[in-house]
Protein backbone atom coordinates (compact mmCIF):
# COMPACT_ATOMS: atom_id res chain seq x y z
CA UNK A 1 0.00 0.00 0.00
CA UNK A 2 1.40 3.40 -0.99
CA UNK A 3 1.44 5.90 1.85
CA UNK A 4 0.46 9.47 1.14
CA UNK A 5 3.33 11.18 -0.58
CA UNK A 6 4.37 13.32 -3.53
CA UNK A 7 7.16 12.12 -5.80
CA UNK A 8 8.48 14.38 -8.55
CA UNK A 9 10.97 13.83 -11.35
CA UNK A 10 12.44 17.04 -12.76
CA UNK A 11 13.75 17.63 -16.27
CA UNK A 12 17.45 18.47 -15.72
CA UNK A 13 17.56 20.52 -18.93
CA UNK A 14 15.06 23.14 -17.82
CA UNK A 15 14.15 22.39 -14.21
CA UNK A 16 10.48 21.81 -15.08
CA UNK A 17 8.27 18.92 -14.03
CA UNK A 18 8.83 15.74 -16.04
CA UNK A 19 6.80 13.22 -14.02
CA UNK A 20 4.83 13.50 -10.79
CA UNK A 21 3.09 10.80 -8.78
CA UNK A 22 1.03 11.60 -5.71
CA UNK A 23 -1.86 10.42 -3.60
CA UNK A 24 -4.57 12.69 -2.22
CA UNK A 25 -7.08 12.20 0.56
CA UNK A 26 -9.19 15.34 0.39
CA UNK A 27 -10.87 17.49 -2.23
CA UNK A 28 -8.58 20.52 -2.07
CA UNK A 29 -6.20 19.37 -4.80
CA UNK A 30 -8.68 19.79 -7.65
CA UNK A 31 -11.43 22.04 -6.23
CA UNK A 32 -10.37 24.95 -8.46
CA UNK A 33 -9.83 25.23 -12.21
CA UNK A 34 -6.66 23.46 -13.36
CA UNK A 35 -4.82 24.52 -16.50
CA UNK A 36 -1.58 22.58 -16.47
CA UNK A 37 1.11 22.42 -19.13
CA UNK A 38 1.30 18.64 -18.73
CA UNK A 39 -0.93 15.57 -18.96
CA UNK A 40 -2.91 14.47 -15.91
CA UNK A 41 -4.24 11.02 -15.04
CA UNK A 42 -6.40 11.17 -11.92
CA UNK A 43 -7.79 7.98 -10.42
CA UNK A 44 -10.66 8.70 -8.04
CA UNK A 45 -10.73 5.76 -5.65
CA UNK A 46 -13.42 7.08 -3.32
CA UNK A 47 -15.79 10.04 -3.27
CA UNK A 48 -18.51 11.54 -5.43
CA UNK A 49 -19.42 14.90 -6.91
CA UNK A 50 -19.20 16.72 -10.22
CA UNK A 51 -16.33 16.89 -12.68
CA UNK A 52 -16.11 19.94 -14.92
CA UNK A 53 -13.98 19.75 -18.05
CA UNK A 54 -13.89 22.17 -20.97
CA UNK A 55 -17.54 23.13 -21.55
CA UNK A 56 -19.14 20.09 -19.91
CA UNK A 57 -20.06 18.68 -16.51
CA UNK A 58 -20.09 15.00 -15.55
CA UNK A 59 -21.04 12.91 -12.54
CA UNK A 60 -17.95 12.05 -10.56
CA UNK A 61 -18.03 8.50 -9.23
CA UNK A 62 -15.73 6.13 -7.41
CA UNK A 63 -13.20 4.13 -9.42
CA UNK A 64 -13.15 6.64 -12.27
CA UNK A 65 -9.92 7.43 -14.09
CA UNK A 66 -9.82 10.92 -15.62
CA UNK A 67 -7.42 11.94 -18.40
CA UNK A 68 -6.65 15.58 -19.21
CA UNK A 69 -4.37 17.09 -21.85
CA UNK A 70 -2.08 20.10 -21.41
CA UNK A 71 -4.07 23.28 -20.73
CA UNK A 72 -7.38 21.43 -20.78
CA UNK A 73 -9.40 23.16 -18.02
CA UNK A 74 -10.91 20.91 -15.35
CA UNK A 75 -11.94 20.82 -11.71
CA UNK A 76 -13.75 18.52 -9.27
CA UNK A 77 -16.59 19.69 -7.03
CA UNK A 78 -16.83 17.03 -4.33
CA UNK A 79 -20.00 15.96 -2.54
CA UNK A 80 -18.23 13.19 -0.63
CA UNK A 81 -14.52 13.66 0.17
CA UNK A 82 -12.24 12.53 -2.65
CA UNK A 83 -9.18 10.36 -2.40
CA UNK A 84 -7.09 8.67 -5.02
CA UNK A 85 -3.86 8.76 -7.03
CA UNK A 86 -2.63 11.13 -9.73
CA UNK A 87 0.06 10.78 -12.37
CA UNK A 88 1.15 13.90 -14.22
CA UNK A 89 3.72 14.00 -17.02
CA UNK A 90 5.08 16.60 -19.42
CA UNK A 91 5.15 15.94 -23.18
CA UNK A 92 8.95 16.27 -23.07
CA UNK A 93 9.01 13.21 -20.79
CA UNK A 94 6.53 11.20 -22.83
CA UNK A 95 4.90 12.35 -26.05
CA UNK A 96 1.62 10.59 -26.80
CA UNK A 97 1.86 11.67 -30.45
CA UNK A 98 5.29 10.14 -31.09
CA UNK A 99 4.28 6.94 -29.30
CA UNK A 100 0.80 6.65 -30.80
CA UNK A 101 1.56 3.39 -32.64
CA UNK A 102 2.80 1.78 -29.42
CA UNK A 103 0.29 3.14 -26.93
CA UNK A 104 -2.68 4.45 -28.97
CA UNK A 105 -3.98 6.68 -26.18
CA UNK A 106 -4.30 9.83 -28.30
CA UNK A 107 -7.93 10.09 -29.36
CA UNK A 108 -8.97 7.56 -26.71
CA UNK A 109 -7.83 8.79 -23.30
CA UNK A 110 -6.69 12.20 -24.49
CA UNK A 111 -8.02 14.56 -27.15
CA UNK A 112 -11.30 12.69 -27.55
CA UNK A 113 -13.93 15.38 -28.04
CA UNK A 114 -16.77 12.87 -28.48
CA UNK A 115 -16.47 10.91 -25.22
CA UNK A 116 -16.32 11.93 -21.54
CA UNK A 117 -12.72 12.33 -20.28
CA UNK A 118 -12.89 9.33 -17.95
CA UNK A 119 -13.20 5.56 -17.82
CA UNK A 120 -14.63 3.32 -15.10
CA UNK A 121 -11.89 1.12 -13.61
CA UNK A 122 -13.09 -2.46 -13.06
CA UNK A 123 -11.60 -4.84 -10.50
CA UNK A 124 -9.33 -6.62 -12.98
CA UNK A 125 -7.86 -3.42 -14.42
CA UNK A 126 -7.56 -1.98 -10.92
CA UNK A 127 -5.09 -4.71 -10.02
CA UNK A 128 -2.94 -4.01 -13.09
CA UNK A 129 -2.98 -0.23 -12.62
CA UNK A 130 -2.23 -0.51 -8.89
CA UNK A 131 0.73 -2.81 -9.60
CA UNK A 132 2.16 -0.41 -12.18
CA UNK A 133 1.74 2.56 -9.84
CA UNK A 134 3.54 0.61 -7.13
CA UNK A 135 6.46 -0.03 -9.49
CA UNK A 136 6.60 3.64 -10.46
CA UNK A 137 6.50 4.64 -6.80
CA UNK A 138 9.41 2.34 -5.94
CA UNK A 139 11.49 3.50 -8.91
CA UNK A 140 10.95 7.18 -8.16
CA UNK A 141 11.97 6.66 -4.53
CA UNK A 142 15.05 4.61 -5.37
CA UNK A 143 16.54 5.92 -8.59
CA UNK A 144 18.68 3.43 -10.49
CA UNK A 145 20.29 2.93 -13.88
CA UNK A 146 18.07 4.05 -16.80
CA UNK A 147 15.41 5.38 -14.43
CA UNK A 148 13.59 7.46 -17.06
CA UNK A 149 13.46 4.57 -19.52
CA UNK A 150 11.97 2.28 -16.90
CA UNK A 151 9.43 4.89 -15.76
CA UNK A 152 8.38 5.48 -19.38
CA UNK A 153 7.84 1.73 -19.74
CA UNK A 154 5.61 1.68 -16.66
CA UNK A 155 3.72 4.71 -17.93
CA UNK A 156 3.14 2.98 -21.27
CA UNK A 157 1.64 -0.06 -19.52
CA UNK A 158 -0.65 2.21 -17.52
CA UNK A 159 -1.79 4.11 -20.62
CA UNK A 160 -2.30 0.96 -22.71
CA UNK A 161 -4.35 -0.69 -19.95
CA UNK A 162 -6.54 2.39 -19.56
CA UNK A 163 -6.92 2.83 -23.34
CA UNK A 164 -8.02 -0.77 -23.80
CA UNK A 165 -10.51 -0.38 -20.99
CA UNK A 166 -12.00 2.77 -22.44
CA UNK A 167 -12.18 1.28 -25.93
CA UNK A 168 -14.08 -1.72 -24.55
CA UNK A 169 -16.51 0.49 -22.65
CA UNK A 170 -17.09 2.71 -25.69
CA UNK A 171 -17.84 -0.37 -27.79
CA UNK A 172 -20.37 -1.58 -25.20
CA UNK A 173 -22.02 1.85 -25.15
CA UNK A 174 -22.32 1.85 -28.95
CA UNK A 175 -23.90 -1.61 -28.93
CA UNK A 176 -26.52 -0.49 -26.42
CA UNK A 177 -27.82 2.16 -28.84
CA UNK A 178 -27.16 0.28 -32.09
CA UNK A 179 -30.82 0.16 -33.02
CA UNK A 180 -31.41 3.89 -32.76
CA UNK A 181 -31.42 6.28 -35.68
CA UNK A 182 -29.53 9.11 -34.02
CA UNK A 183 -26.16 7.32 -33.66
CA UNK A 184 -25.97 7.10 -37.46
CA UNK A 185 -26.35 10.87 -37.68
CA UNK A 186 -23.74 11.28 -34.95
CA UNK A 187 -21.29 8.99 -36.71
CA UNK A 188 -21.80 10.95 -39.93
CA UNK A 189 -21.22 14.15 -37.98
CA UNK A 190 -18.00 12.80 -36.44
CA UNK A 191 -16.79 11.71 -39.88
CA UNK A 192 -17.63 15.13 -41.32
CA UNK A 193 -15.84 17.02 -38.54
CA UNK A 194 -12.74 14.85 -38.82
CA UNK A 195 -12.71 15.32 -42.59
CA UNK A 196 -13.60 19.01 -42.86
CA UNK A 197 -12.75 20.84 -39.61
CA UNK A 198 -9.89 22.67 -41.32
CA UNK A 199 -12.22 24.31 -43.83
CA UNK A 200 -15.69 24.30 -42.25
CA UNK A 201 -15.98 26.08 -38.92
CA UNK A 202 -19.70 26.70 -38.34
CA UNK A 203 -22.60 24.57 -37.14
CA UNK A 204 -24.53 25.52 -40.28
CA UNK A 205 -21.83 24.00 -42.49
CA UNK A 206 -22.32 20.57 -40.94
CA UNK A 207 -26.10 20.78 -40.76
CA UNK A 208 -26.20 21.42 -44.52
CA UNK A 209 -23.84 18.52 -45.21
CA UNK A 210 -26.02 16.16 -43.18
CA UNK A 211 -29.27 17.55 -44.60
CA UNK A 212 -30.68 18.33 -41.17
CA UNK A 213 -31.73 21.59 -39.53
CA UNK A 214 -29.21 23.36 -37.31
CA UNK A 215 -31.56 23.20 -34.33
CA UNK A 216 -32.21 19.47 -34.71
CA UNK A 217 -28.52 18.69 -35.06
CA UNK A 218 -27.71 20.94 -32.10
CA UNK A 219 -30.22 19.09 -29.93
CA UNK A 220 -28.88 15.66 -30.89
CA UNK A 221 -25.30 16.78 -30.37
CA UNK A 222 -26.02 18.21 -26.92
CA UNK A 223 -27.92 15.10 -25.84
CA UNK A 224 -25.19 12.67 -26.87
CA UNK A 225 -21.95 14.60 -26.44
CA UNK A 226 -22.99 16.99 -23.67
CA UNK A 227 -21.53 19.78 -25.82
CA UNK A 228 -22.83 22.17 -28.43
CA UNK A 229 -21.88 21.60 -32.04
CA UNK A 230 -19.87 24.84 -32.04
CA UNK A 231 -17.94 23.61 -29.00
CA UNK A 232 -17.17 20.30 -30.73
CA UNK A 233 -15.85 22.04 -33.83
CA UNK A 234 -13.80 24.52 -31.80
CA UNK A 235 -12.29 21.78 -29.65
CA UNK A 236 -11.29 19.79 -32.74
CA UNK A 237 -9.57 22.80 -34.29
CA UNK A 238 -7.74 23.60 -31.06
CA UNK A 239 -6.56 20.00 -30.66
CA UNK A 240 -5.05 20.09 -34.15
CA UNK A 241 -3.49 23.49 -33.48
CA UNK A 242 -1.91 22.19 -30.26
CA UNK A 243 -0.59 19.18 -32.13
CA UNK A 244 1.02 21.38 -34.77
CA UNK A 245 2.44 23.77 -32.17
CA UNK A 246 4.02 20.87 -30.32
CA UNK A 247 5.16 18.57 -33.10
CA UNK A 248 6.42 21.16 -35.57
CA UNK A 249 8.30 24.43 -35.67
CA UNK A 250 5.89 25.89 -38.23
CA UNK A 251 5.16 29.59 -37.87
CA UNK A 252 1.86 30.32 -36.16
CA UNK A 253 0.75 32.14 -39.30
CA UNK A 254 1.26 28.95 -41.32
CA UNK A 255 -0.63 26.82 -38.77
CA UNK A 256 -3.49 29.32 -38.84
CA UNK A 257 -3.64 29.21 -42.64
CA UNK A 258 -3.62 25.39 -42.73
CA UNK A 259 -6.55 25.41 -40.31
CA UNK A 260 -8.57 27.72 -42.52
CA UNK A 261 -7.75 31.11 -40.96
CA UNK A 262 -6.36 33.79 -43.26
CA UNK A 263 -5.88 36.20 -40.36
CA UNK A 264 -3.19 35.04 -37.92
CA UNK A 265 -4.40 37.44 -35.22
CA UNK A 266 -8.00 36.26 -35.48
CA UNK A 267 -6.77 32.68 -35.13
CA UNK A 268 -4.66 33.61 -32.11
CA UNK A 269 -7.68 35.22 -30.44
CA UNK A 270 -9.78 32.13 -31.25
CA UNK A 271 -7.10 29.84 -29.81
CA UNK A 272 -6.72 31.87 -26.63
CA UNK A 273 -10.49 32.08 -26.14
CA UNK A 274 -10.76 28.29 -26.29
CA UNK A 275 -7.44 27.22 -24.73
CA UNK A 276 -7.04 30.13 -22.29
CA UNK A 277 -3.48 30.63 -23.50
CA UNK A 278 -1.91 32.15 -26.59
CA UNK A 279 -0.43 29.87 -29.27
CA UNK A 280 3.05 31.24 -28.62
CA UNK A 281 2.81 30.70 -24.87
CA UNK A 282 1.52 27.17 -25.45
CA UNK A 283 4.55 26.45 -27.61
CA UNK A 284 6.90 28.03 -25.07
CA UNK A 285 5.60 25.95 -22.16
CA UNK A 286 4.68 22.67 -23.86
CA UNK A 287 7.37 22.86 -26.51
CA UNK A 288 7.63 21.37 -29.97
CA UNK A 289 9.00 17.89 -29.59
CA UNK A 290 12.34 18.96 -28.17
CA UNK A 291 14.30 16.55 -26.07
CA UNK A 292 12.34 13.46 -27.16
CA UNK A 293 14.07 10.56 -28.83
Amino acid sequence: MITQTVLTLVNPQNGNLALKLFTFDDSSYFDHIQRNNYYSLIWIKHGTGKAKADFSEYDLEENSLFSFSPYQPFMFAAEKELNGIAIQFHPDFFCIHFHQKEVACNGVLFNNIYQPPFVHVDDYSSQTLSMVIGQMHTEMQNAGLAQCDLLVSYLKIFLITASRLKTEQQSQALQSVAGLKEPFILQNLKDAIERDFKTKHTAGDYARMLNISVNALARITKNHFNKTLTELISERIVIEAKRELYLTNKAIKQIAYELGYDDEYYFSRFFKANADISPQMYRNTVGFGRGIA
